[in-house]
């Protein structure tokens, strides 16, 4: 095979392997729990991010390098925003202590 043809099905295996797992993981969560599920797709975002780590450093060529390091930096603002959102929505369900 040549080389762009290893790269796309690398690529197609990558994308079908984390659409299964995220299918899985998500579909599991009950409607009612939304923290849960935020809790489960910042999981999947850190996926994504060691995903995009490998990429980025797989020494595959100029281009993908480049777009690597996008993804690492899009998939980083996912995590950091998902931990925000999940932790503001904790803070909603907490009592407030009289003083």
């Amino acid at each position: 095979m040549t080389e762009l043809m290893e790269s796309v099905v690398f690529g197609l295996y990558v994308f079908t392997l984390a659409a299964f797992v995220g299918y899985q993981v998500i579909g599991r969560v009950p409607h009612l729990l939304h923290t849960p599920l935020m809790a489960a797709t910042n999981a999947i975002s850190g996926i994504s991010l060691v995903g995009s780590m490998v990429a980025a450093g797989g020494h595959r060529g100029t281009v993908a390098t480049v777009l690597g390091t996008i993804a690492v930096a899009a998939a980083s603002l996912n995590v950091v925003g998902g931990f925000v959102i999940t932790d503001r929505m904790l803070r909603m369900f907490k009592k407030e202590t009289k003083k």
